[in-house]
C-alpha cells in the first residue's frame, strides 16, 4: 500500500498531477481543494490512498489527513466510488459536507456532479453517525457546533421526532458555545 509520496510535481492537469519520487513519476488524482494548494515544480508531501482494480492501480492524493479520512469514509458508502468521492471533496469542503449531513441537506449534496437525490439521501443516512465519530487532526475543518448539532439532531430523532421537526427545533438555537446536552434541552423547550 502506498500511503505517502514526497517528491516534485512536474505537471498538473486537473484533477491529475504527476509527482516524481526518486526518479519514478506517479500519476495522482487530487480533489480540487488539495490540487490548487500544490505548486508545480515544488516538492510536496501527499497522503495517498491506493485503489486497486482489475484494470488499473489508481492513486488518490490529499494535502491533509482529514481529507484522506473523509475520502475513505465516503468510498465505504454503497454507490460512492473513488471518483465520485473525489468529486464530492472537490465540490464541498469538509465542514460544508459535515453541515449538510448534520442538517439532512440533500439538495446541496445533490448539486455535486454524479450525485442524485437517492444517492445524497443514502450518503446522509449512512454517514450521519460516522461523521461525528471521525477523528480529525485539524479541528477547524468540522466546526464543533456542526458536530454537536448533528449529535443533538440524532438524539432528538432517536426520541421519535421527525427530521423536519428536529430542524425546526434546532434552527432558533444561535449560541455556538453550548454542549450537545444543552442544545437538546433548548431544542425540547423550543418544541
Amino acid at each position: 500500500m502506498i500511503t505517502q509520496l514526497t517528491g516534485q510535481i512536474i505537471s498538473k492537469n486537473p484533477p491529475e498531477l504527476v509527482m516524481v519520487v526518486a526518479g519514478v513519476g506517479y500519476s495522482v488524482l487530487c480533489p480540487m481543494s488539495s490540487f490548487y494548494q500544490l505548486a508545480e515544480q515544488d516538492t510536496h508531501t501527499l497522503l495517498t490512498h491506493l485503489v486497486v482494480r482489475e484494470d488499473a492501480h489508481t492513486l488518490y492524493g490529499f494535502v491533509t489527513p482529514d481529507e484522506r479520512s473523509l475520502f475513505r469514509l465516503l468510498i465505504k458508502v454503497n454507490g460512492i466510488g473513488p471518483k465520485v468521492a473525489l468529486t464530492i471533496l472537490s465540490t464541498l469542503s469538509i465542514s460544508e459536507l459535515a453541515t449538510c449531513i448534520g442538517n439532512d441537506d440533500f439538495n446541496t449534496i445533490k448539486k455535486t456532479p454524479g450525485i442524485g437525490l437517492k444517492t445524497a439521501q443514502k450518503l446522509v443516512v449512512e454517514l450521519k453517525d460516522k461523521i461525528t465519530k471521525l477523528t480529525l487532526t485539524q479541528q477547524t475543518n468540522i466546526p464543533t457546533t456542526a458536530v454537536q448539532d448533528t449529535q443533538a439532531a440524532l438524539a432528538l430523532q432517536s426520541l421519535g421526532f421527525k427530521s423536519k421537526e428536529v430542524e425546526n427545533m434546532l434552527k432558533n438555537i444561535t449560541d455556538k458555545d453550548l454542549s450537545t446536552e444543552e442544545i437538546i434541552r433548548l431544542a425540547l423547550k423550543n418544541k
